[in-house]
Order: C-alpha cells, then structure tokens, then sequence
C-alpha cells in the first residue's frame, strides 16, 4: 500500500491548502459562520488543537466540535439515521474506510472532486490505500485523514524480546503475569462491536482464513478460519485476560494498560503516544511489534478514518476549507505530534517533528509496509457483515457455541447477504 516515495517536499501543499480562488469571508452580513464538526470521542486532545489553529489561519469560521459515540457501530448508526432524515445538523465528518461506499451511494456525502480540482490538490502525495477508500464510483467523496494498523505492544520491563506466534506470546504472558503490577498477560478489544470484526480478522488472517474471497463471494468456512477462531478463543477463556474481555474496547484497553495491568496488548498506533504520556505507568516502558503469526504470518487489520462533507450541509464552501487544513499537512502534523495518529500525507513521515512524536512514524518498515495489513471485508453490504460476524464471534468467546458451528452458522448468514 505504501509504495509512493517519500521524496516528495511538502512546499506544494503548504501553498495547496492556503485558501483558494473562493475565498472564505463569513457570510453576506459579515458574521462568523459556524461549522459542526463530529467525530468519535478524542482522549488525546489533538481535536481540539487542530480546530484552533484552523480558525487561527480563518477568523471568519467558527468549528463546533461535535463529539460522536466511541463505538464506530453506534456512530455508524447514528450518522444514516441524521442523514436520512436529511439533518444538516453536521457539516463535516470522519467516517471509517468501510463506510464511504454506503454513504456515497445513500446520497449522503458531498462530491469533493471540483474541490480537489480547483485548489490543486495533489492526491498522489497521499497514502493510496487512504485515497481508494474515499473513492467510489470513479468519484472522490472522501479525503484520506490517518491510517490504523493492528500492533502487539509489550512491557520491556518484562519482555526483553517480543514474541513472534501466538503461542510464544501467551507462554510469556504466562510467565510475566503478577510481575511489576501486571494483573493480566494480553489486552484485546472483545466487545461486541467493529472493534471485535478487527481482532476477529486478524486472527483468522495469521492462520490463512478469510470472510470473503478475492471474487468477494463467502469463503469463510474453512479449517484456517476455524483454527483462527480457536486460538482468538483460547485466549478469551483464559486467565490472561480480564474476566470482562467482552466488554473491552480501545477506551477500557488504554486505561488499563496505562495503569501498567498488562503485559502485552493489541492496538492501534495512537496507542503508543498516549501510553508515553504524563501519568502512565508505563511510561517509557512500552515498545511495538507486529502482532503475533499464526501458521500463515502475522496479520494485521487495515484500519483508519477519512472526512467528509455532508450533503445536507449549508456551508460546503466552507467546510471544505476546514477539511481541506484537517487533511493537509498542517492539520495532519498536529494529528501525529498530540494525537499519535498515523499520517496519509506522506512527506510527514520525514518531518523531524513528526518522527520524533512515535518511533513508529520513522520506522520505513511501517512506513513502506504494513504489509501484513489484511482489510475488513470489501462489500457494499459491509455493515450487514460486520453485524453477523459481531454476534457470531461474541457468542462463540462467550462459550455459547464452538468456533466450529460459528463457522458454519457465519458461512450460512453471509451467503443470505452477499449475492
């Protein structure tokens, strides 16, 4: 996905996201215009600082941040139901790389093609995986915010190397646990939500399973899937694992791991920033890996976020200013120094400020890689997928059905949705 180089400078997008032949200056009377921005919740206050200096360089806008469930499902949920409805409540949103198909064809974004067009922007500077997933239909609807990759973090105050398999990682956790305050051996996000579908995928992928095929039919029932499962089983049945793993999302997994509970952990690169933060315990501490192989490598799930304008909007002018700062290098820079968020602008990655914010952002490997990186189902049904094998999945961790039947009853579910 990262093949682009990095020489590009990042002279032409510093002079590409200034304002425009439209220039922006309030309304007919002069007044502020308000823009309402939402996302999901943001722990780490880089929203906040981004949005600052935003109306810094425009004193004509006004962002309104408008703070949006955690859950990626529930906010999923609640953007069709505003949209719908046809609410222009909100103005500019951050939408999963899985939703932008769905929302483009629902009419509920706002084409940014003439924008790009007008102001010159060069998309070729940006992650290309991150630009295809704001595309639909030869159209841009979406433009590339931060990139997410799943990562094994680890104590290295009690992890001198970090573990290649699944196997290696949990005979360590085993061996780690009850040492320098670490309760458990391993965190993961087991709550029945998109978080689920991520770890779900990259442990099927690590052992050779996968949802769909390359022709996007049903190509889950198999013996890799099922020991995938397995294995993701094992561990949410184990002692090394809070008794609420089920309940365990990114919030819960960064407030325990802060607090120096664990030994290992699976999230996204956002996680390192905030754990080197005043006030955790691991400060210091921490260090990344790929996420532990099964019989078939290491597999991690392809993430991110990309923004967009809403259809129902009133100022896309001016929306699209802000979406234009947010995603540039100017707003994606903040992103990465306060909120530990992966750039898609490439030249960042060899801004001295930017490497310096996470030993992730000036490893080339990560930058040119993420190879193991497998996606999330590609379907326009995605959100019917996810939903099955959310239910499966937590039902199976729970110790209602075996990985087996989970399969099968998957396999059943998904050949009713996907044509």
């Amino acid at each position: 996905m990262l093949t682009v180089g990095l020489s590009a400078s990042l002279t032409f997008a510093l002079a590409a996201c200034g304002s425009g032949s439209d220039e922006v200056k309030g309304d007919d009377n002069g007044k502020k215009i308000t823009l309402t921005y939402a996302r999901g919740k943001d722990q780490t206050g880089a929203t906040t600082k981004l949005i600052k200096a935003f109306e810094k360089e425009h004193p004509n806008i006004r962002v309104k941040f408008k703070e949006m469930p955690s859950d990626t499902g529930v906010s999923h949920d609640q953007y069709v139901t505003m949209f719908s409805g046809g609410s222009g409540e909100i103005d500019i949103f951050d939408l999963d790389v899985i939703w932008p198909a769905e929302f483009a064809q629902a009419g509920y974004l706002e084409p940014l093609d003439r924008y790009i067009q007008r102001d010159r922007i060069e998309l070729d500077n940006y992650v290309e995986g991150a630009v295809d997933a704001g595309n639909y239909n030869g159209q841009q609807w979406a433009m590339p915010k931060f990139m997410d990759a799943g990562l094994l973090y680890y104590r290295t105050d009690l992890v001198k190397k970090a573990p290649k398999t699944w196997d290696e990682m949990m005979e360590q956790a085993k061996e780690q646990k009850g040492k320098n305050g670490a309760k458990y051996g391993y965190l993961f996000q087991g709550k029945q939500y998109e978080g689920l579908v991520c770890n779900f995928v990259e442990f099927i992928g690590s052992y050779g399973g996968q949802v769909l095929d390359e022709q996007g039919k049903v190509a889950i029932n198999s013996p890799e899937t099922v020991k995938g499962l397995k294995k993701m089983t094992e561990l949410a049945g184990s002692d090394l694992v809070p008794g609420n793993v089920t309940a365990i999302t990114e919030i819960e997994t960064d407030a325990i791991y802060g607090e120096g509970q664990a030994v290992f952990d699976r999230q996204w690169p956002y996680h390192y920033t905030k754990m080197n933060e005043e006030g955790s315990k691991v400060k210091g501490k921490v260090a990344v890996a790929p996420l532990p192989a099964g019989d078939k490598g290491s597999a991690a799930a392809l993430g991110g976020w990309v923004s967009g304008i809403n259809k129902n909007s009133k100022h896309k002018k001016e929306a699209w200013e802000f979406i234009k700062f947010m995603t540039g290098p100017e707003g994606q820079k903040i992103s990465a120094i306060d909120g530990g968020l992966a750039p898609t602008y490439i030249p960042l990655f060899e801004d001295d400020e930017v490497k310096k914010a996470s030993p992730l952002f000036k490893d080339k490997n990560y930058v040119e890689g993420l190879k193991s990186a497998v996606s999330r189902p590609v379907s326009p049904e995605y959100p019917k997928i996810s939903d099955i094998i959310q239910v499966e999945v937590s039902k199976t961790l729970a110790g209602k059905q075996t990985p087996e039947a989970a399969v099968k009853s998957m396999e059943k579910k998904l050949q009713e949705v996907v044509k």
